[in-house]
């Protein structure tokens, strides 16, 4: 990969000698939608990566397909605890080391549990964020679990298209 568009994450996929591809964007966006559409990808590929904690203020991340929303109760049930809410957008990076809207499962900052929603693993390929908004990485949806080997479980909320 060209060392201009490096980021610690695919300097540490390098450093695996994992295969990935970078997805470019032209322009800022705000939804998954909008990313996906930009990416060439679905939503459903894309990692949503979300930080939840519970009041003993232990964190979980919650990973799921990008057009799925996450349900802390499922998770609070995996992690034993009362109760679980999502972590405030201006605590994000102090937490993860990631900016808002860059998380994704791999060198956080804090050590966490890290959940996959189970649904991930219909995907052959899915994508993450490389640390960068202008930039995603696309790659093995096996290759992300062997490298973050979380926890696989239903954590999506549930709806009438689930």
């Amino acid at each position: 990969m060209s060392k201009a568009l490096a980021t610690p994450v695919t300097e540490y996929l390098d450093s695996q000698q994992i295969d990935y591809h970078l997805l470019h964007q032209t322009q800022p966006t705000i939804t998954i939608e909008e990313t996906a559409r930009q990416r060439g990808v679905r939503p459903s590929q894309m990692v949503k990566s979300i930080v939840l904690r519970d009041m003993g203020n232990q964190y979980a991340l919650a990973c799921l397909p990008g057009d799925k929303s996450v349900d802390p109760k499922r998770v609070r049930s995996l992690l034993n605890c009362r109760r679980m809410t999502c972590v405030a957008r201006n605590e994000i990076e102090s937490v993860t080391g990631y900016q808002a809207g860059t998380v994704n499962p791999l060198l956080l900052k804090s050590t966490m549990p890290i959940f996959f929603d189970s649904r991930l693993l219909k995907e052959t390929t899915i994508t993450i964020s490389s640390g960068d908004p202008m930039l995603g990485i696309s790659l093995s949806c096996q290759d992300l679990i062997t490298l973050c080997n979380p926890f696989v479980a239903d954590i999506c909320r549930r709806n009438k298209e689930n």
